[in-house]
């Protein structure tokens, strides 16, 4: 049996990266002393895999503190003595006491090219402002969320069919490899530390359910770029047709002649629901009204008896 790096790890994190690259930490037989995670949610949509199992399948020690700032935990990362501690989309901020006591650093691994969309949601925000590149980027974690010194970065171009699943499943697959190229740099304290100018960069809060209402005096590529940052499996964009609440799942911009009040129907076929913009239309192709039951556009229609008087809010 190999033996174990002799360097204490421990890491944070959630979703399907922290998996993936706690996944590469113990392929390579390191040295991880504890794991602290997030408790799930049963209202959050859990399509993704648990860093708890995968840390008991290790034999490692995991943990979901409420706080992880609360004193009783700083006391015991401290007894705990760790050399590094990793950051893979761990939900919380931590904190200045923390981040001191491992002698390597606190590095996190953030969802985007920084400084560009640093804070919360990146995967999400650069769909919705329809960029064509974003990446992950290692980097040092300070007192301000993501503006921490640089490790390593790997792009990654966002296609425009990219939804915010695709996108993700290619972060999932970037964050191995960046983790992979600075990890070996990083034990023997011969890694980048190239400081971020936030003043060229961007800052993104967290998103809600709500943020997903269409407004369709906007732009298609605008609404476009909404439903697909926000699909399944999160919880999707949504209008009101005939005061119910209407999530749409899929959709594509297409170029129409003449004016319509945005919001209109103005027509469907098999191809699905053409509903006006404020400049060319929506074909929707993938609808939802009721609990369980998506609808491709052309059943929607005549599920629903769409008419030329029916307007989406």
């Amino acid at each position: 049996m190999r033996r174990k790096s002799v360097i204490k790890i421990i890491v944070l994190g959630y979703h399907n990266i922290g998996c993936r690259c706690l996944e590469y930490l113990l392929g390579k037989n390191e040295n991880v002393v504890a794991v602290f995670t997030h408790k799930d949610n049963p209202e959050e949509n859990l399509f993704f895999d648990s860093m708890a199992e995968i840390a008991s399948s290790a034999g490692i020690l995991c943990y979901t503190p409420g706080n992880i700032n609360y004193p009783e935990w700083v006391a015991f990362i401290k007894e705990l003595a760790p050399d590094i501690i990793f950051s893979f989309y761990y939900r919380n901020m931590i904190s200045r006491e923390i981040l001191s006591i491992p002698r390597l650093g606190a590095i996190n691994l953030h969802g985007s090219l920084l400084p560009k969309y640093r804070g919360r949601c990146p995967v999400n925000w650069v769909l919705v402002n329809g960029e064509k590149e974003t990446g992950v980027t290692l980097h040092y974690m300070v007192d301000k969320p993501d503006a921490g010194g640089i490790i390593a970065q790997e792009k990654i171009p966002i296609l425009f069919t990219d939804t915010s699943y695709t996108l993700h499943k290619k972060m999932e697959k970037k964050a191995v490899v960046v983790l992979d190229r600075a990890w070996g740099l990083i034990k023997e304290e011969r890694n980048e530390r190239i400081p971020q100018d936030l003043s060229i960069g961007s800052y993104f809060g967290g998103r809600t359910p709500d943020d997903g209402k269409i407004d369709w005096n906007r732009g298609n590529l605008e609404i476009y770029n909404l439903v697909r940052a926000v699909t399944h499996p999160w919880p999707g964009a949504f209008c009101i047709f005939r005061n119910q609440k209407m999530i749409i799942w899929e959709c594509e911009p297409v170029s129409m002649k003449g004016y319509s009040e945005p919001g209109s129907l103005v027509s469907f076929d098999r191809k699905g629901i053409i509903v006006a913009a404020r400049d060319g239309a929506l074909l929707l192709k993938r609808c939802q009204i009721k609990e369980n039951e998506k609808l491709g556009g052309y059943k929607f229609a005549i599920r629903y008896s769409l008419h030329n008087r029916d307007i989406f809010t």
